[in-house]
């Protein structure tokens, strides 16, 4: 039986429990995050549960990390890490530890109610250098098999498991898993997706099912058994380059090289493979290529490459066509006679480039967010000239406002200008020069946005609500459809002028 005793929860990661038990060099924690990383590929080859354990004080191992396989019933489907095993619940911990062999007990023993068999590999550390000495054990791993779960022996367990024996011998040779042969990517292949197991000469001997279908899918119409693995990628591949990138791939793994991620498409079918070399201690033994049909996940990522790109697209043309727009109301704004008109129109001017620029955002977004803060500083300097041509406002913004969703850009934009376009029209009516300022401040759950300026003030009757100005009118329907926020209009305290105080919540919004 094993004793069970768990750290606090701050330190049940594997480099907080690794930092409180052990001295290892960085170099030996690194490999031993490259053994997690990896291990899933192990528990799925092996239908079994793998724990890694570090020895501890008192003739002690503790379980730092866990993997379950996806193929077959867990042997502890209860959370191991943080267990600790003594030397005499688990001997062959110590004895792997002592003599840097595989060990695997006479007898399954009962774990909580299952027959569970116990195997330990040594984990060794890599060679510092191709030929020095070979690297300390640092670690055992524990390989539980869960001997409940009915299997019938397949050629697929056969060749699962053979190629699992191979790679296990590499981690305790410490040649396994390499920093150069690590795979992050999201897309990589599981043992699950398909697996082929080739021969020192590049000869198939093995492909699972999933791997055949992935390769009939590709083109390759004959048996894959017996076939030049390297032939097969460079002739399946419609981009030659693509194909021969493949084929070194599956050479370079051949020589003792783990290769990275390839890709190849062909027959409007897309494929990942990743190869692996087996070389357990130091003898060539072919190597493992795990393949991933992906054509499905690759025509969904070009379905939405394309709905992005048709989106912005849209947003150009918009903006586009709001500038034309724009345009001809100015022009439209020079050739009337009559000063309301014209001050009708410059004010649609400005409301209608506000818009587009908006949209421009848009069109260079790639998630449909837009950068307020930047929006303004484009369209606050052409405030003085479309709203009061020959006042010099000075205008300044303090604070940001930050990236938001498109739904709330045009809609804040607008008040914004208009508010601004308030101050510029009734607070200096009568000077040609003063100062507007932006102030905005933010938290997770609201946005609070003042504009406040040093003109002439608000006039005694003033009312928000009462308030018949366009505008004004506009800034009230948008805070309250638009954005669901809250607008007050109050002396500005110190200056004598006006100050907008505009609140919008950011929490819940969609």
């Amino acid at each position: 039986m094993i004793g069970v005793g768990k750290p606090g929860r701050t330190t049940s990661t594997l480099s907080n429990l690794l930092a409180q038990h052990t001295t290892l060099s960085g170099a030996a924690v690194a490999h031993l995050q490259r053994i997690v990383a990896e291990w899933q590929l192990l528990a799925d080859l092996s239908f079994a549960d793998f724990l890694l354990w570090i020895p501890i004080e008192g003739r002690s191992f503790l379980c730092v990390a866990q993997s379950r396989p996806t193929t077959t019933a867990t042997a502890h489907p209860e959370d191991m890490v943080g267990t600790k095993a003594s030397a005499s619940q688990h001997p062959q911990l110590e004895r792997a530890l002592d003599d840097s062999t595989m060990r695997r007990e006479d007898q399954p023993r009962w774990h909580r109610g299952r027959s569970v068999r116990r195997e330990v590999v040594p984990v060794r550390a890599p060679r510092t250098s191709p030929d020095g000495p070979p690297g300390d054990v640092i670690a055992v791993l524990g390989r539980d098999t869960n001997l409940a779960a009915p299997r019938v022996p397949s050629t697929l367990e056969i060749s699962y498991l053979a190629v699992a024996a191979d790679l296990c011998q590499m981690v305790a040779d410490g040649t396994f898993p390499t920093a150069a042969g690590r795979d992050e990517g999201q897309s990589s292949p599981r043992v699950g997706d398909g697996l082929v197991r080739i021969s020192s000469t590049g000869r198939v001997l093995y492909a699972s099912p999933n791997a055949a279908s992935a390769f009939h899918r590709l083109g390759w119409s004959e048996e894959l058994v017996g076939a030049d693995m390297a032939a097969v990628v460079r002739e399946v591949a419609d981009d030659a380059f693509e194909g021969t990138e493949a084929a070194e791939h599956v050479r370079e793994a051949l020589a003792g090289t783990p290769s990275q991620r390839a890709e190849l498409e062909s027959h409007g079918a897309s494929a990942v493979l990743r190869a692996l070399p087996l070389h357990p201690r130091g003898v060539p033994s072919g190597a493992l290529v795990l393949c991933r049909d992906v054509t499905d996940v690759r025509r969904r990522d070009r379905a939405l490459l394309s709905k992005d790109a048709t989106i912005r697209e849209i947003h150009h043309r918009v903006k586009n066509n709001l500038q034309t727009v724009a345009a001809l109301l100015r022009l439209q704004a020079r050739r009337t006679p009559h000063s309301e008109a014209q001050e009708a129109l410059t004010e649609s001017v400005r409301r209608v480039a506000s818009i587009a620029l908006v949209h421009e955002a848009l069109a260079a977004s790639v998630d449909e967010k837009v950068d307020i803060d930047d929006v303004l500083d484009r369209v606050l300097p052409m405030m003085n000239d479309v709203t009061r041509p020959g006042a010099r406002v000075a205008m300044r913004r303090e604070g940001q406002v930050g990236v938001l969703s498109a739904g709330m850009a045009t809609p804040l934009v607008m008040v914004l200008t208009e508010l601004v376009a308030n101050a510029l029209e009734h607070g200096f009516a009568e000077r040609a020069s003063g100062t507007i300022v932006i102030a905005a401040s933010r938290t997770a759950a609201r946005l609070e946005v003042e504009v406040r300026d040093d003109g002439r003030g608000l006039p005694e009757t003033f009312s928000l609500e009462r308030a018949t100005g366009l505008g004004l009118q506009i800034v009230r329907t948008l805070v309250d459809s638009e954005l669901a926020g809250s607008l007050s209009i109050r002396p500005a305290a110190g200056t004598g002028g006006t100050c907008a105080v505009l609140r919008v919540p950011l929490e819940h919004r969609r």
